[in-house]
C-alpha cells in the first residue's frame, strides 16, 4: 500500500499560513551587545533599515511574505557580517536555514535597488569643493575628487568551461572597482567584472570613465595607482621618480591613495562574507555581484550613522586575491603635462 508523503515547510509548521508575521524574535527583548555580536550593527541602525526597506520586504508576491521585514533584515545582516548561514542564527530569530537564504536574497535586492541613493558623487559645487578640501588636507594634492582602485572578491566557479572569472592567481573572483572620498564614503562602485580582467580594463569599461571623459566632473581628478593609465582626470604616481619634487609628489600620492586601501579593509572586516574567511561566495557571479553592492550600500549608510571607526585588516582569501600589475605609463601628452604642472606648482 502506497503511503502519501507530504513535503513540509518548517516555518509553516512553527508559525502557520497566511499573512501572519514571524514575531518570535523581538529587538526590544535583547541587549545592544547581543545585536552587535550577532548582527554587527546597533539597534537604531537596524530600526533605520526596517524603515528604509520595509515596504520592499513586505511585497505580497515574495515567498517570504510571512516573515517580517525586521526578521529578514536580521537574517541578511547575520549573513553579511558572518559569511555563513549559521543554524544558531536561524534558531535565534525563529526561521529555517532555507528561509534565511530567501531573506538574504530579498534584502540584497532591496539594497541594490537603492544603491544610487547612497553611492554617488555629490552634485552641487559646494560639496565638490568640500571633497577637494578634505583630500588636500591629507597630503597637499589639490583637485582630488576621489581615490580609485580595484579589489577581488572570491566566488565559486560558475562552471568548468568559463575561465573568464579566473584571476592571475588561479582563483575565481569578481574584480570590483570602487572610488571613495577622504572619509571612506564610496562615491562609485562597479562589482560585476570577471576576475580575469586587469584593473585598467575594468576602469576602461566602467561607467565612471564615460562620465569623466564627457566632462561630467570638471576641474578635478581621481587618484589611481600604477595599475591604471595616466589620464587628464586620473593622476597616477611616477614610475621612476628622480627629482625631489617627484619624490614628494609620489609620497603625497601614496598617503592620499591609502584611503581606498583602508576602506577595503573596513568593508572586508565588517562584512565577512566578502573576506574569504568562511569560503567563497556560493552564488552565481550576478548574485555575488549584488551581495557585494549591497554590502557597499550598508557601508555608506553606516558612515552616515557615525559608524566610521577604521577597522583592522581582515585575514582570509580575499586578502590573498589582491594582484600586482606592471607599472602603466600613458602616452597621453595632455595628461602628462597636467601632472608636470601639478609637480611644478605644488611640490617643487
Amino acid at each position: 500500500m502506497a503511503v502519501p508523503i507530504a513535503v513540509l515547510d518548517c516555518d509553516l509548521l512553527l508559525y502557520g499560513r497566511g499573512h501572519r508575521t514571524l514575531d518570535r524574535f523581538k529587538l526590544e527583548d535583547v541587549t545592544d551587545e547581543y545585536l552587535m555580536s550577532m548582527y554587527g550593527f546597533p539597534r537604531q541602525f537596524i530600526y533605520y533599515l526596517v524603515d528604509l526597506l520595509g515596504a520592499s520586504l513586505s511585497r505580497p508576491t515574495q515567498r517570504s511574505r510571512a516573515i517580517s521585514p525586521e526578521t529578514q533584515i536580521l537574517a541578511a545582516l547575520g549573513f553579511y557580517t558572518s559569511g555563513s548561514f549559521q543554524t544558531r542564527m536561524g534558531d535565534a530569530i525563529g526561521i529555517s536555514q532555507a528561509s534565511m537564504s530567501r531573506c538574504v536574497a530579498n534584502v540584497t535586492e532591496a539594497l541594490v535597488e537603492r544603491a544610487s541613493q547612497f553611492i554617488h558623487f555629490p552634485e552641487d559645487e559646494a560639496s565638490m569643493q568640500s571633497l577637494k578640501d578634505d583630500f588636500y588636507s591629507l597630503a597637499g594634492i589639490p583637485g582630488v575628487l576621489g581615490v580609485v582602485d580595484c579589489t577581488h572578491v572570491a566566488i565559486k566557479a560558475p562552471n568548468a568551461e568559463d575561465l573568464s572569472y579566473v584571476n592571475r592567481k588561479g582563483l575565481h573572483s569578481l574584480n570590483c572597482l570602487m572610488v571613495c572620498d577622504a572619509r571612506g564614503v564610496l562615491l562609485s562602485v562597479e562589482t560585476h567584472c570577471p576576475g580575469s580582467l586587469q584593473d585598467c580594463t575594468v576602469l576602461q569599461q566602467a561607467a565612471l570613465t564615460s562620465q569623466f571623459e564627457a566632462g561630467l566632473h570638471k576641474d578635478g581628478w581621481l587618484l589611481g595607482d600604477s595599475s591604471f593609465f595616466l589620464r587628464t582626470w586620473l593622476m597616477t604616481p611616477l614610475h621612476i621618480p628622480e627629482t625631489p619634487a617627484e619624490y614628494r609628489y609620489n609620497m603625497a600620492h601614496s598617503a592620499t591613495h591609502n584611503i581606498i586601501e583602508r576602506t577595503f579593509r573596513t568593508i572586508r572586516s565588517r562584512f565577512r562574507c566578502l573576506d574569504g574567511s568562511k569560503g567563497t561566495l556560493q552564488y552565481s557571479p550576478e548574485k555575488s555581484s549584488h551581495i557585494i553592492l549591497a554590502c557597499c550600500v550598508l557601508h555608506n549608510i553606516s558612515l552616515e550613522h557615525g559608524l566610521d571607526v577604521w577597522s583592522t585588516p581582515a585575514t582570509g582569501q580575499m586578502e590573498q586575491l589582491e594582484e600586482e600589475y606592471e607599472q602603466m605609463e600613458s602616452m597621453d601628452s595632455e595628461a602628462y603635462n597636467i601632472r608636470q604642472e601639478l609637480l611644478l606648482t605644488h611640490f617643487s
